[in-house]
């Protein structure tokens, strides 16, 4: 059974940056894609951004420019540098891995951008 289990969220002010990242239980070699995922109060969860085996990205336009996904298929692990926050981008963060026709999520980590 696949485990994603995020950490890296916490509170920071607008403009500010954050790390998350995604451990796996296992390897994540064969993981593709992968990606974060993120669910505002009241909103509908969203695609943020992805990453496949090979290294190729696709991010969301709303954090295009701000935000960098990256895996590490020695430490099994995907992570999301969120630069230049905004109270926007305030929600909790997934994240999600293909592995043939199955779907992993983790638990979600709490990301809020506020004064």
């Amino acid at each position: 059974q696949v485990q994603l289990v995020e950490s890296g969220g916490g509170l920071v002010q607008p403009g500010g940056s954050l790390r998350l990242s995604c451990a796996a239980s296992g390897s994540i070699f064969s993981f593709n894609p992968m990606g974060w995922f993120r669910q505002s109060s009241g909103k509908q969860r969203e695609l943020v951004a992805t990453i496949t085996r090979s290294g190729n990205t696709y991010y969301a336009d709303s954090v295009k420019g701000r935000f960098t996904i990256s895996r590490d298929n020695a430490k099994n692990t995907v992570d999301l540098q969120m630069n230049s926050l905004k109270p926007e981008d305030t929600a909790n963060y997934y994240c999600n891995a293909w592995y043939g026709t199955n779907n992993y999520w983790g638990q979600g980590t709490r990301v809020t951008v506020s004064s």
